[in-house]
């Protein structure tokens, strides 16, 4: 397999073969990122497509220091939140008004049996703004100041946001393994 810096160096000179190289080398992993900020696989498929684009024209940009993987995640996730602040303006609707807190933590033994896949379809279906701050805070690790600054809203905002999100996250995730645990036990 070519060495990336060759694949780099061929897609600056616009040899269509190493842009495709390049985009079935990653195009997986960065599609997944690209799931986690969606709502659905044709929204993913659409911040891939822009995505891509845009690495392809700042690839001149790249000064090979660092993870090249990591600079394309951070082109994804930016794009992902580029359509995410142009769906917000569009419309603005509030998902869930009042989510009462948790009666209690739940019990870790609620959780055994759920696999990854499972816990990323429960994340996409958060509502997008409590999602996309799920997703920076605990995916990306962005802290609530930047998460403000990228989304334009409030650490407040932020922090109510990801509070909410974790909530649900809980309660369908509690929903989803007694589902589970009742079908394999019958």
């Amino acid at each position: 397999m070519p060495e990336i810096k060759n694949i780099i160096n061929g897609c600056l000179k616009g040899n269509r073969r190493d842009q495709e190289l390049l985009y079935r080398r990653y195009s997986p992993k960065l599609y997944a990122v690209c799931l986690q900020y969606s709502g659905n696989d044709e929204e993913a498929r659409d911040i891939l497509q822009e995505g891509f684009i845009k690495i392809f024209e700042n690839l001149i940009h790249y000064k090979h220091e660092g993870s090249f993987e990591g600079w394309m995640r951070k082109i994804i996730v930016n794009t992902a939140l580029e359509k995410y602040r142009s769906r917000n303006r569009l419309y603005r609707v509030d998902d869930i008004d009042q989510i009462p807190e948790p009666d209690a933590e739940p019990d870790t033994e609620d959780y055994a049996g759920l696999e990854a896949i499972d816990l990323m379809d429960i994340i996409r279906e958060l509502p997008p703004k409590y999602r996309t701050v799920f997703n920076l805070f605990a995916l990306e690790g962005y802290s609530h100041k930047e998460i403000s600054e990228m989304i334009s809203i409030s650490e407040g905002t932020s922090k109510s946001n990801l509070s909410r999100a974790r909530i649900i996250l809980q309660r369908r995730v509690g929903s989803y393994t007694g589902i589970k645990k009742r079908v394999l036990n019958g």
